[in-house]
């Protein structure tokens, strides 16, 4: 099949972020659990509205605009060429700083927080943080900025309603985001007819060896808890057991081929495996880049939605210029040059019409991209999508983060 949009500059040669990880030698986990030894000079979390405005008044008084910001992001998550932040200074007068210095967000965090701890400036006024584990950490050692709201003029006009009270950090205290995606089941047509509706496919031994696994643990456990018809954010530890057993049954049944990290996309595009866990973006991009026709589903179950959040470090040099770059991301015309470059879910829904726009006074294969991105549910999920959505199970204190992880790496490395 000819790839009719190989050559769009926006599109040639692109990798999704999630492509781009690349872990180091200890696991995620480990450099999670490890940096959790250490005890954080922040100030105590935010735990109610009353808290929050009180520690926002405190902060943010006296903060004025100084011209310049560091932005900290991952790979592949902004046009090369950065028109937006050439925007946003055409604009504001703001220098922007731009580096794709964030891997994973385990060894992320591992890196910056000693400086953190210490009190003492990480070299960047925002960063981007994925909800999760290391999203809590920040959160719990008192590493992240209460946000000032009447700051997010752009944000409170065109954010979507479910992106202004996310469950991992209720009201918006400390984030907002930058993208999101989904995980749900993959699966390559010209070996799977019946495209599957339910997670019980991933179990069901005629696909033996042609099924491929996350090896992340709260990808995994997701998977599980769904089929079991557990919401992952509401679990208990006998869920996360009863998940972990489903897991190992699937395992020693000889179902799945193998564990992948971001590696799992050339395999089911070469048949090695007909059915895998994936991420959304990166199904849409290898469909783009190398005309398959890899087909994404959100089974009747639901599926497992991530964000990657925007977040100012306490540490923050530039926190007014920091604030004003985040809420110039939710000016729709904006959100829209993002996603006709990243492809992931934007958090603004006013911008498909404006990409629709954009595919309407195009031509040729650069109409036929825009297109694609405008009217993909890979980018702009519909309601009864989001509806079907969760996120990734929280964690009370370090103790039930080591038995989640410890017994779903269990299965994975085995």
């Amino acid at each position: 099949m000819n790839d009719p949009v190989s050559n769009i500059p926006m599109m040639r040669g692109m990798t999704t972020r999630r492509q781009a990880l690349r872990f180091g030698g200890m696991s995620a986990a480990a450099l999670a659990l490890a940096a959790c030894g250490v005890k954080g000079k922040g100030s105590a979390k935010v735990t109610s509205s009353a808290q929050a405005q009180t520690e926002v008044e405190k902060y943010w008084t006296g903060k004025v605009k100084k011209g310049h910001v560091d932005f900290a992001n991952w790979p592949l998550y902004m046009d090369p060429e950065h028109p937006e932040l050439k925007e946003f200074t055409a604009q504001t007068g703001i220098t922007v700083t731009y580096k794709e210095v964030i891997q994973d967000n385990a060894s992320w965090f591992a890196k910056i927080q000693p400086q953190l701890a210490a009190g003492q400036a990480i070299g960047y006024d925002m960063m981007v943080v994925t909800n999760g584990i290391q999203f809590t950490q920040l959160v719990e050692l008192g590493y992240l900025v209460p946000l000032d709201h009447s700051k997010l003029p752009n944000y409170a006009a065109n954010a979507g309603a479910r992106y202004k009270n996310e469950a991992y950090d209720p009201g918006n205290v400390y984030s907002i985001p930058w993208t999101s995606g989904m995980t749900g089941i993959a699966y390559n047509p010209k070996y799977i007819e019946t495209p599957p509706t339910s997670y019980a496919e991933l179990w069901n031994p005629k696909y033996k060896g042609k099924v491929g696994m996350m090896a992340d643990s709260q990808e995994i456990a997701n998977f599980a808890m769904f089929l079991l018809g557990v919401d992952p954010e509401k679990s208990t530890e006998a869920d996360w057991e009863r998940a972990a057993a489903k897991l190992r049954e699937q395992r020693d049944a000889g179902i799945v081929r193998k564990y992948y990290d971001q590696s799992y996309v050339d395999p089911l595009g070469k048949g090695d495996i007909w059915m895998c866990q994936a991420w959304s973006g990166d199904i849409f991009q290898k469909n783009v880049s190398d005309g398959t026709d890899l087909k994404f589903v959100i089974p009747d179950e639901g599926a497992t939605i991530w964000t990657d959040n925007m977040m100012l470090p306490k540490t923050t040099v530039n926190p007014v210029d920091a604030m004003m770059l985040m809420d110039f991301f939710f000016d729709p015309k904006i959100a829209a040059s993002l996603a006709e470059y990243i492809n992931y879910v934007t958090p603004v829904p006013a911008a498909q019409a404006i990409i629709k726009q954009d595919a309407a006074a195009a031509s040729g294969d650069d109409k036929k991209a825009l297109e694609a991105v405008a009217d993909s549910p890979l980018v702009f999920p519909s309601e009864a999508d989001y509806a079907k959505l969760r996120s990734y199970t929280t964690f009370k204190d370090t103790t039930q983060q080591k038995k989640f992880e410890s017994l779903f790496q269990s299965i994975t490395t085995a």
